[in-house]
């Protein structure tokens, strides 16, 4: 059973930056994919970035194209989200996901969640 621990959520203010940390309890990162996902209160969950870590091939909703990067860190098995130049509409619950691909049409892992909270 593969465990999935997010952190790294706050508070902030627009234009602000944050970056989420996705630690995977894998042996390697290179044979899965990791998804970063978001669900805001009233809405439903949607697709915010993902990375098949075989080939570092990435994908990013086009809400968060060129403000929202991916990056990984081999060694400590763990995937970041750095979002900078945050919106009052970036405010949601954030889960990391893992599976094999990104197009999948849903992961079989997930993590617990942490809160972004971007507001004047």
């Amino acid at each position: 059973q593969v465990q999935l621990v997010e952190s790294g959520g706050g508070s902030v203010q627009p234009g602000e930056t944050l970056r989420l940390s996705c630690a995977a309890s894998v042996r390697r990162l290179d044979d899965y994919a990791i998804g970063w996902f978001r669900q805001a209160p009233g809405k439903e969950r949607e697709s915010v970035a993902c990375i098949e870590l075989t080939d570092d091939k990435t994908f990013y909703a086009d809400s968060v194209k060129g403000r929202f990067n991916l990056a990984r860190d081999d060694a400590k098995r763990t995937v970041y989200l750095q979002m900078n130049n945050l919106k009052t509409e970036d405010t949601a619950v954030y889960y990391c996901a893992l599976d094999s691909f990104c197009n999948l049409p849903d992961f079989d892992f997930w993590g617990q969640g942490t809160q972004v909270t971007v507001a004047p």
